[in-house]
């Protein structure tokens, strides 16, 4: 990856780029160790007034006493390392104190590495900022680390170090230089096509290489937003007909009591979410108002942010009483390969709610411990798609039913698969969607011979790679990424 520099940009200035920089690193609160880092031009002078010696050697954990370098007290003992530039995570020199994590401890500790005159406490994601702009990582490295330190699943971790090690941009910075090829080869063409008689196979490989790239770039935007949805959990919904048990299911997944059971209809009117790990992947529950016709105000107001949340979050569960269900029979009758979906189709018709074509609806049959065996395996025969049967108070049929969610969302997730890199952020698919429109004025110019503006097409399909890994960027771009770091980071 090329070195990025400021004068290279259009970004301002770095801010403090001349002052050393320092944090907390680890976690707050008490803990048996605590790790404070120091970035910058004065980072060596700063350990060595702190421990009272020359440097130790790079990158070998040394036990160092720790010095207030106004006052000479004695603040604690503990591990020393140090990282001399480039060979460091920001490109400076860096050091970590590695202290005992009592909180006087790390306060004295801090207040001495701010009792330097060119010093400062580091801004949020400061240290990969530097990174950045040192030419360690780009963009989509950076924010991988970003999504690495958020991670709460297994799953979630395993793609956020994939992109963090660079798997996002080895695929961008390969379709870079495809594209970078095919503009020598135009502007080679323009340039030099008649006077030189450049041979006609240039241009054949220009289209046949665009092409290429252009398919799988469009192969790569059609892949039903996995890598978002990992990232940022797979939102489904509970959606039902009032006392059908939504909350229960609710209570019974996340094993604890989230949202108040009453038998009292319309109990639930606002949504109620729920986020936890499922088999390693992200999922956000939210139970919803019971869906029916009424003149209460609130309620209504509930019912409509049901239907609001349900049409875009990514599966639905449509939760129904197994014991009371007047219409099975003429359901079965109208439409006996598929009941399920007729089934589906009456109850979000009945509630005015309209789903896109590619959000998943499944069918979960609540209560059946109030069926008689018969009534049960009657409905198992006649509903094996797609469809769950439960008893939330009773505990029936919930490992199942999280066994067969779990691998829904695993799909949805597109499985997380060791190698994949996925599109996880928003404004990589804006930019490359930006960069597929580019390409396809690509060809329609190309079609007319006008080789001159089709080349400029490529030009700006490059920009918009690059501006995701950060070789054209600006100020407000850089802001959005880092200010969601923690200090220290």
């Amino acid at each position: 990856m090329a070195v990025l520099t400021r004068s290279a940009c259009r970004f301002s200035t770095l801010p403090g780029e001349k002052s050393t920089i320092y944090a907390l690193s680890s976690g707050k609160g008490k803990s048996g160790v605590a790790v404070l880092r120091i970035s910058g031009p004065g980072t060596s002078d700063v350990l060595m007034q702190l421990t009272k010696k020359i440097l130790p050697p790079p990158r070998l954990a040394s036990l160092r006493t720790i010095y207030h370098p106004t006052t000479t007290e004695i603040l604690d003992r503990g591990i020393v390392l140090w990282f001399p530039g480039p060979h460091s995570f920001t490109g400076e020199d860096v050091a970590e104190l590695h202290v005992h994590g009592g909180l006087a401890v790390v306060r004295s500790t801090l207040d001495a590495l701010g009792s330097f005159a060119r010093t400062r406490e580091a801004q949020p994601g400061e240290f990969t900022k530097r990174s950045f702009f040192n030419g360690k990582m780009d963009l989509t490295e950076a924010e991988g680390v970003a999504d690495l330190i958020h991670a709460e699943t297994e799953a979630q971790r395993r793609q956020a170090y994939r992109q963090m090690a660079g798997s996002l941009s080895r695929k961008y910075a390969e379709w870079r230089e495809r594209l970078l090829r095919a503009r020598a080869f135009l502007e080679a063409f323009i340039d030099f096509g008649e006077d030189e008689q450049l041979d006609p196979g240039v241009m054949d490989e220009v289209k046949t290489s665009v092409q290429s790239l252009h398919e799988e770039l469009k192969a790569y935007l059609n892949d039903h937003r996995r890598g978002e949805r990992l990232r940022n959990g797979v939102q489904i919904t509970i959606v039902g007909e009032p006392n059908v048990g939504k909350s229960s299911l609710l209570n019974a997944l996340c094993l604890r009591p989230a949202a108040i059971v009453s038998p009292i209809a319309g109990t639930t009117r606002d949504i109620v979410e729920s986020a936890f790990d499922l088999g390693g992947y992200p999922v956000v529950f939210s139970d919803t108002a019971g869906l029916r016709s009424t003149d209460d105000l609130i309620e209504n107001e509930g019912i409509r942010r049901a239907t609001a949340r349900a049409q875009t979050s990514d599966l639905i569960l449509l939760v129904v009483d197994s014991s009371n269900l007047p219409e099975l029979p003429a359901l079965i009758d109208s439409s006996p390969q598929r009941p399920h979906q007729s089934l589906i189709s009456q109850r979000l018709s009945e509630f005015g709610m309209q789903i896109s074509s590619d959000q998943k609806v499944h069918l979960l049959f609540n209560k059946i411990d109030l069926l008689p065996p018969d009534a049960l395996n009657s409905l198992r025969e006649k509903f094996p798609s797609d469809c769950h049967f439960v008893s939330c108070t009773e505990d029936q049929g919930m490992t199942e039913f999280v066994t067969g969610l779990t691998d829904v969302v695993k799909d949805l997730c597109g499985g997380a698969s060791v190698g994949e890199a996925n599109l996880t952020q928003q404004r990589h698919r804006q930019h490359l969607q930006q960069c597929s429109a580019r390409l396809d004025h690509f060809w329609t110019l190309l079609a007319g011979e006008d080789v001159v503006l089709a080349t400029h097409e490529i030009q700006q399909a490059l920009r918009c790679i690059g501006r995701i890994t950060g070789h054209v960027y600006v100020e407000e771009v850089l802001e959005v990424i880092f200010r969601d770091f923690c200090i220290g980071k």
